[in-house]
């Protein structure tokens, strides 16, 4: 994939991202009832094209990993499609935590972004983690939440407007290569 196409990719995935997070919220804490079910399907949807997105993207840095992390969320998605938590472990939230966690760090490998935007989202990825654990999520809800989609919506809210970084084109272009 050329500079070109990676950074208009990247806005692409940030406008999904942004559609996303929005709906998500929307769904989780504003909407109830078959509207809210509507919202967070649409939310499931968006989510399932940012992912492409970014393994699109992101194979340019490590394909294996970007392939691990495309697998990790899909997986995740049909769970939180069904709203399913056994025993109570939101098991969507932990694949979006591997997700994140891999995302982030292909983020840090890239150069295409600003360091602390991979940074946050491996926090996300930390914080979605958390969720293994019921009674920890207990004690600390509502901010997990607020530091997990903090860490998630930075990225999305710098990909919407920047994409990737301009200064970064030349790694882009030598970057053809180097996740095969």
């Amino acid at each position: 994939m050329n500079p070109a196409s990676l950074h208009r990719t990247a806005r692409i995935a940030g406008a999904f991202y942004l559609v996303t997070v929005l709906a998500a919220i929307a769904s989780d804490f504003l909407l109830q009832g078959a509207f809210g079910e509507v919202i967070g399907l649409i939310a499931v949807a968006c989510y399932i094209a940012v992912t492409v997105l970014f393994y699109a993207i992101f194979r340019q840095i490590s394909r294996s990993l970007a392939i691990l992390a495309l697998a990790a969320n899909l997986v995740g998605v049909i769970p939180e499609a069904l709203r399913w938590a056994p025993g109570g472990i939101r098991v969507p939230m932990v694949f979006h935590g591997v997700y994140c966690l891999l995302i982030g760090y292909l983020m840090l490998k890239s150069g295409f972004l600003p360091r602390v935007l991979g940074s946050l989202m491996v926090l996300a990825g930390l914080i979605w983690l958390l969720y293994l654990d019921k009674s920890l999520i207990g004690a600390i809800t509502p901010w997990n939440t607020v530091i997990g989609l903090t860490g998630e919506a930075l990225p999305c809210l710098w990909f919407l407007p920047f994409g990737l970084r301009k200064s970064s084109n030349n790694q882009l272009a030598s970057a053809e290569g180097v996740g095969r």
